[in-house]
């Protein structure tokens, strides 16, 4: 990650009420088939849409094309600086990258295809979205995934990047390519879990 300067982790039950309230640091939720996680605990602050654009979270990658949200966000994540976004979100951007080095093109993320918040009202479900793990690819250069076809193709190769690679099969109507690396959460070296 580079940028003019780190993002710095925090301790998400540390942010105000109303942060809390919307993004549930390490709250336990159970999944459609009854199992157990806890979402994320530790976010990286963004304090600017414009440092969003300026920070890579890898070499072809800038922070701000993993949490582009629309009106469907939680108002104060959605129109408010800082942001917050899972420190998870660093892994995610690495599989893209290697993605990216394997298809030797531009990967394109969609809207709501990246990060998003557990309030964010397209969560229908428990989403791995909400763990920053998530990656809703639209185009891969010039081909738009928007067939059975095309999905497969690039589906082979994000699942070839490691067993942690899972991607959702093609269901009529998608228009995307889902690649998601798990309930994964990563707590910063500076944080402490106590």
């Amino acid at each position: 990650m580079t940028g003019p300067e780190e993002l710095r982790a925090v301790d998400g039950l540390t942010l105000s009420a109303e942060h809390r309230a919307a993004l549930r640091p390490g709250e336990a939720i159970t999944d459609k088939n009854g199992k157990l996680h806890h979402l994320p605990r530790f976010f990286f602050e963004v304090p600017s849409w414009e440092q969003a654009h300026s920070f890579r979270v890898a070499s072809h990658f800038a922070l701000s094309e993993l949490i582009t949200v629309d009106s469907r966000e939680a108002e104060l994540l959605l129109q408010a600086f800082p942001h917050y976004v899972p420190c998870a979100i660093l892994a995610l951007a690495r599989y893209l990258e290697d993605f990216r080095r394997e298809v030797d093109a531009p990967v394109f993320i969609s809207a709501n295809g990246g990060y998003r918040s557990p309030s964010h009202r397209a969560n229908k479900a428990v989403s791995l979205h909400s763990w920053g793990t998530a990656a809703d690819i639209y185009r891969v250069g010039d081909t738009y995934l928007d067939d059975e076809k095309s999905i497969a193709r690039y589906a082979e190769i994000a699942a070839s990047l490691g067993g942690e690679v899972r991607v959702r099969p093609y269901r009529a109507g998608d228009d995307h390519l889902q690649v998601d690396l798990g309930y994964l959460t990563l707590v910063p070296r500076e944080c402490s879990e106590s």
